[in-house]
């Protein structure tokens, strides 16, 4: 439901021509009411400046991941924008350089390797039925053929994406508890809208191509899935998919998921889309996930389950490696 509501946001933004700044605040206002009103954040136990001022930070950061993901989303696509959101992996590169044991360290660049290849290839239209090399049958012209991206316009969305893992790493660290996490949740939506509203005023009052802060219209499907499916409702399937599957965003597994899912989406919106292209990107994407968060066996350590799942190891060091 939620890769639904980016085709729909994709195709709505795509046709209204309306500011993605502006668009992504008006989802996170009615958010930022929802979360507040059922986490109740300031009843409870009061929380400590340790926990309270990280997740401002992190609110901070979240609102540079939604604009930077809005306007990767447009110059990209919805397919490429998904699978950009899986770059976080790369952090499971940097906790192993610092934290872990050197002897894992090149495995973890091959695999960082391999997904630069997957990008690159997606950057240079393999998903795409007018660029990929492996589309060779079907002649019927398409609408609106695709232009190939080029690994420059790759870096909003790969950004995007990094900071939205660096984002779930801050939210694990400062708490581990679920009540707690979802207070904290709620503030970081709240902040993330106080932060993007002075650029979504400032937005409107250069007189961007949509005034729809401003005017008055009936919410259209494209807004309320991304704000239903894409920030509420998805905060709460991930604490279950974490805790109860061991099914982390930035893994094989979940990227399996959304394959089938975007090409299944693919086919119903009648996007210029390359199954066989993007099959390989997919393999060779989720290949390098697999070694960049791969961790290092040891038979005289066991590792639990959920510590394999989550891709930390918790070692004799004082400091343990960043999730990724």
């Amino acid at each position: 439901m939620r890769i639904w509501s980016v085709y729909s946001l994709y195709s709505y933004l795509s046709n209204s021509g309306d500011s993605i700044v502006g668009f992504i605040f008006s989802c996170l206002v009615p958010t930022s009411v929802i979360f507040l009103v059922l986490q109740k954040p300031w009843k409870g136990r009061p929380l400590p400046n340790s926990q309270v001022v990280p997740t401002v930070v992190n609110g901070g950061i979240l609102a540079l991941y939604f604009v930077l993901w809005g306007k990767g989303l447009l110059a990209c696509g919805p397919l490429v924008a998904l699978l950009a959101e899986y770059a976080g992996a790369v952090l499971g590169v940097l906790s192993a350089a610092l934290y872990g044991r050197k002897v894992n360290i090149w495995k973890k660049i091959g695999g960082l390797a391999a997904m630069l290849v997957a990008y690159y290839l997606l950057s240079n239209g393999w998903s795409t039925r007018t660029h990929s090399p492996l589309y060779s049958f079907g002649s019927e012209p398409l609408e609106k053929p695709t232009q190939i991206i080029g690994m420059k316009e790759m870096v909003v969305p790969i950004t995007a994406g990094i900071l939205s893992a660096l984002r779930r790493v801050l939210a694990r660290r400062v708490s581990l508890k679920n009540q707690l996490k979802r207070r904290l949740h709620a503030i970081t939506i709240a902040s993330a809208t106080c932060f993007l509203f002075p650029f979504a005023m400032w937005d409107t009052i250069l007189g961007s191509a949509s005034d729809s802060i401003v005017k008055l219209q009936l919410p259209s499907w494209a807004y309320l899935s991304t704000v239903v499916f894409g920030m509420v409702l998805i905060f709460y399937v991930d604490n279950v998919a974490e805790e109860k599957l061991h099914l982390v965003f930035s893994s094989p597994r979940h990227l399996m998921v959304s394959t089938g899912c975007i090409i299944v989406l693919e086919i119903l919106y009648n996007m210029d889309f390359s199954l066989l292209g993007f099959l390989v990107c997919s393999v060779v994407l989720g290949f390098g996930i697999f070694e960049a968060t791969s961790l290092e066996r040891s038979k005289k350590i066991p590792l639990e389950a959920h510590e394999l799942s989550n891709g930390v190891f918790h070692n004799q060091l004082p400091i343990s490696a960043l999730p990724s």
